[in-house]
């Protein structure tokens, strides 16, 4: 899940992201914005190997095997030391990865992927169709806690043809089927095989076959990697990739100014306003393009006081997404209404609107019998005060100036809300996971494809997945099952539209807002190429030259 699936949607990550097999990208251009636009430094550089990037999260991977991974920044570094047999090039098109090329039946019901040759693991075992039936044994084992198990319950049959061939049947028609052999699948058999992954120390210490090698985890501290000089596209220029944990964005931008850092996330404020300065003009370079994201308050549906529509749709009256756009976002973003963001060909643009009406909110919760009886302002039903919990993550400043914003406004209209913020990983484990939780406030980043079954379906609320706020409507759920199932976009249009106006009337979650990508980055580093699908996508390219290479770490 971002919700840091969750943070991060500038770049490593979007290969795990479903397409469709005939995409029509109408969301094909990203605004770029900053100190440093596409085409202003015009002097050529000669590409250098040498030199190390720092990169930081605030949130700690909890593991680096893929499939068992559903934060951000897990995904962020396994992208770059493990593979899959597809990818998305720049342009947002699915391309081959380990996959040289590949065929489809007219039926659409069987691929044939004809894997590269001579591409090895980092420890120099050679890659084969045997290490991708692995993987797809191990994502399918009951045993086996992961939450994008379902993509691939769709395949009926398996083979490994030859050592470079790979084919999949399936028992019906899958549209997200292509896409879904991103890197989730693919694991090194000859050191897995016959092990529990879950018990392996292979989660913090990955052999993989990406533009990367792992080195060294340090818990709290840092990851380093190093780079693969078997990379069966090349060799990464950059020597090193040090990933640093800093669980605050704030701190993270002193260690950016002071040289501690090369790259980050801006939040709205350090864009808008601490970065407008000659010192960070000079010396980096920023980019603003829109995000494959949002963020959402989500109910817990168990929750007895959540389970009524319209105690949820008092709330969406009682917040003013507008007002947290310009006060949290600085303006750089945009109102969310559903699970898919504007200009996409899945959005639907008339979904029902919750625009700031307080008198609208008091209004249906007097209907469902929460009024204040003693005066204390409070509402109350039952003996009960009407009072909840917005429980978020560490370390996201956004959220927790959202958290604040929605607890001013509804406190206009009776009802208490505190605000806990929690270290990640204890709040997925022991939160999220357990269902311990009234109220959280969260981001997803959203896939290309756009099916959300992990997301929505209402068999996916056991621990470890994805539908954890327990969202139950069988229309959806038929919804869902036939999206997935037809590969005609203005057919597939017609049914998420549909799917959007039922999440719209009955707002398990209330969409609040489509935030913008602020990535920036020193300006040593060259071979940045925005694109659609962000900045990172060419990472192995990136370079520093000869005279300004620098490491700035202890070994």
């Amino acid at each position: 899940m971002d919700s840091d699936k969750r943070i991060r949607g500038s770049y490593n990550h979007m290969r795990l992201r479903k397409i469709i097999f005939i995409l029509i990208v109408l969301y094909s251009r990203a605004i770029f914005a900053g100190n440093l636009s596409p085409g202003k430094d015009k002097k050529t550089y000669k590409p250098a190997y040498g030199g190390a990037i720092i990169d930081s999260s605030i949130g700690e991977p909890t593991t680096l095997i893929p499939m068992l991974a559903s934060d951000a920044p897990s995904h962020a570094v396994s992208g770059l030391i493990l593979n899959g047999l597809v990818k998305y090039d720049k342009d947002l098109t699915l391309t081959g990865d380990l996959a040289k090329s590949w065929d489809i039946s007219e039926d659409g019901l069987v691929i044939t992927f004809h894997l590269r040759k001579g591409v090895k693991w980092q420890d120099g075992v050679e890659f084969t169709a045997e290490d991708v039936l692995f993987g797809f044994e191990t994502i399918t084992d009951p045993n086996v806690p992961t939450a994008y198990k379902e993509d691939y319950l769709q395949v009926k049959e398996t083979e490994v043809v030859d050592k470079y061939t790979f084919r999949v049947k399936y028992e019906k028609p899958f549209a997200p089927g292509l896409s879904s052999w991103g890197s989730l699948v693919v694991l090194p058999k000859h050191i897995l095989e016959g092990k529990d992954i879950t018990k392996t120390d292979f989660g913090r210490n990955p052999i993989g076959l990406g533009p990367f090698k792992f080195v060294s985890w340090e818990t709290g501290q840092r990851i380093v990697l190093e780079a693969n000089p078997d990379y069966y596209e090349g060799r990464p220029y950059l020597d090193k990739y040090i990933y640093r944990i800093i669980p605050d964005s704030a701190t993270s931008f002193m260690e950016l100014k002071a040289g501690g850092i090369d790259f980050m996330g801006l939040t709205p404020i350090q864009y808008r306003r601490q970065t407008d300065t000659r010192y960070f003009k000079d010396n980096f370079q920023k980019f603003r393009y829109p995000a494959f994201s949002y963020t959402y308050l989500g109910f817990n549906l168990k929750h007895p006081w959540f389970k009524d529509k319209k105690v949820r749709q008092a709330i969406a009256y009682a917040i003013d997404k507008k007002e947290i756009i310009k006060g949290v976002l600085f303006g750089l973003g945009s109102p969310a209404t559903g699970p898919y963001v504007p200009h996409t060909w899945p959005y639907n643009p008339d979904v029902k609107k919750y625009p700031y009406k307080p008198d609208k909110a008091k209004a249906l919760l007097r209907d469902c019998g929460w009024q204040d009886e003693d005066g204390d302002g409070i509402l109350e039903k039952d003996g009960n005060d009407f009072e909840f919990t917005i429980l978020t993550n560490m370390g996201n400043s956004l959220r927790t100036k959202t958290a604040s914003i929605i607890q001013w406004r509804l406190s206009q209209i009776g009802i208490r809300v505190d605000i806990r913020v929690v270290e990640w990983s204890t709040f997925i484990n022991e939160f999220i996971d357990e269902k311990r939780f009234e109220v959280v406030l969260l981001g997803w980043n959203i896939g290309l494809d756009p099916d959300q079954y992990d997301i929505w379906h209402s068999s996916k609320t056991d621990e470890k997945e994805l539908n954890f706020i327990s969202y139950s409507n069988p229309e959806v759920d038929e919804l869902l099952e036939r999206g997935r199932r037809i590969f005609d976009i203005e057919k597939r249009k017609k049914i998420y539209y549909r799917m959007q106006e039922i999440l719209a009337e009955e707002q398990p979650y209330i969409f609040l807002y489509v935030p913008d990508n602020l990535p920036i980055i020193h300006k040593r580093f060259k071979g940045i190429e925005p694109a659609p699908i962000g900045i990172g996508y060419n990472i192995e390219e990136w370079f520093v030259p000869e005279a300004e290479q620098k490491h700035r770490f202890k070994e």
